[in-house]
């Protein structure tokens, strides 16, 4: 049984690692949250110490290492949180397991390569669309085919004016729209079409960023907002705030389903030592990073979704 503690326990993604922690057979044995709404604990671990300083949480661990032993740190912070604490878990003796995005820098994974050398300890990240059934068989499919595909990506999800007043609404905390709500399609673009080799940024706003990249094998054209006025009209009429798309030579790929247990798989194959590791996120962190520093521009064609705006 390995002994785990979490990070951004009051979040939304929490319970999944809770869930993960516990389907796996292992124990939670501190948590931490600034935020004192974490009844959803008592679901999973109720004898799990809980804090909400982090000085108090690392003293706990430290002493914790000390005796019985901590194995893995799971992290579910938001996404600048994610380095530090990253740091702290291996300098602590234990592997980290880190939400997507695991950085919001290239820079960043080289020096945690650096620490995980120094440590003899692993970081590890959460990379759930991988382990999709419906898209390890499109992973296949397309491998199969080999020819070069044309995809068009479109995923807007309707925000309140909170989330500009959030830290998600600060490029320097989030990382921008392209990495808080667009890593993990990117990530898996390059899982399944291979590495950028060329982009573009067409728009790029507070609610709104697009553009176009070749990849080895697939040229993408893609949208992402969190602005609903963009959800197609029959769809809005209809109360829906959230609208996704992805579409592989005009041909719709449907992956909505299957992600109750994706978390858990996750944790399977971390537990062996066959998840996912720095180099996995790699081209997705130079991506979103390059997304958020490109000047606009360029003369590869644009998102259908940008010629109605």
């Amino acid at each position: 049984m390995k002994r785990f503690a979490l990070t951004g326990a009051a979040g939304y993604i929490a319970p999944r690692h809770m869930k993960a922690i516990k389907d796996t057979g292992n124990v939670l044995v501190a948590a931490l949250d600034p935020f004192e709404s974490v009844g959803i604990i008592d679901s999973y671990f109720p004898e799990a110490e809980f804090f909400t300083e982090p000085e108090a949480f690392e003293a706990y661990l430290e002493e914790a290492r000390a005796t019985e032993g901590l194995d893995y740190v799971s992290i579910a912070t938001p996404n600048y949180l994610h380095y530090p604490q990253i740091r702290m878990s291996l300098r602590l003796g234990a592997d980290a397991l880190c939400e997507k995005p695991l950085v919001l820098g290239e820079d960043e994974l080289d020096r945690l390569a650096a620490l995980e050398a120094e440590t003899g300890r692993r970081v590890w990240t959460v990379l759930q669309l991988r382990v999709h059934p419906a898209l390890v068989a499109l992973r296949e499919k397309l491998a199969a085919e080999g020819d070069r595909k044309k995809v068009v990506l479109t995923y807007v999800t309707g925000r309140g004016k909170w989330y500009l007043k959030s830290w998600k609404g600060d490029v320097k905390k989030s990382g921008g729209l392209a990495t808080n709500i667009g890593v993990h399609f990117f990530d898996m673009l390059a899982w399944l079409f291979g590495d950028v080799q060329q982009l573009e940024v067409h728009a790029r706003e507070e609610r709104v960023v697009a553009g176009h990249m070749e990849l080895e094998r697939a040229e993408v054209s893609w949208f992402l907002a969190i602005d609903d006025r963009y959800v197609p009209a029959e769809l809005r009429a209809q109360g829906q705030r959230t609208y996704r798309s992805i579409t592989v030579d005009g041909e719709e790929i449907e992956f909505s389903g299957g992600f109750t247990d994706l978390h858990t798989e996750v944790y399977r194959r971390t537990l062996a030592g066959q998840g996912f590791g720095l180099e996995d996120t790699r081209t997705a962190i130079r991506t979103t990073e390059r997304v958020r520093t490109l000047e606009p521009g360029g003369r590869a064609p644009r998102h259908p979704f940008l010629e109605r705006s």
